[in-house]
């Protein structure tokens, strides 16, 4: 657990119908949200009908996922909390997909 207590995952308000749906996850990756992660969150969101959005803020300004020049102009570093917000027809499972995502430290570490 994080220095400050925050856990992993954060939840937001309970969802309601399409959205939004709201959670705040700690980036613990070793690169945070470079390149390659950067790669996998865009194409994980660009699978969902529902619009995917992340903040370093619960404020804002509000990024949008499925663009991948966008999210890899953040460059958020090891440990920044990423607030993520998912709206639409599929927003709960969006939501749920990427908290895995970045909980599963993009696929990357477990790698060689």
């Amino acid at each position: 657990m994080p220095s400050d207590g925050l856990p992993g995952v954060v939840p937001g308000a309970p969802p309601t119908g399409d959205g939004p749906h709201t959670a705040a996850v700690r980036l613990t990756n070793a690169v945070g949200l470079h390149a390659r992660p950067s790669v996998k969150l865009t194409r994980l969101a660009k699978a969902y009908a529902s619009s995917v959005e992340f903040a370093l803020d619960p404020a804002g300004p509000w990024t949008d996922a499925k663009s991948p020049v966008k999210v890899m102009r953040v460059k958020a570093a090891q440990g920044t909390v990423l607030h993520l917000r998912t709206a639409g027809p599929d927003a709960d499972r969006a939501l749920s997909a990427v908290v895995a995502l970045i909980e599963r430290r993009f696929d990357e570490e477990a790698e060689g």
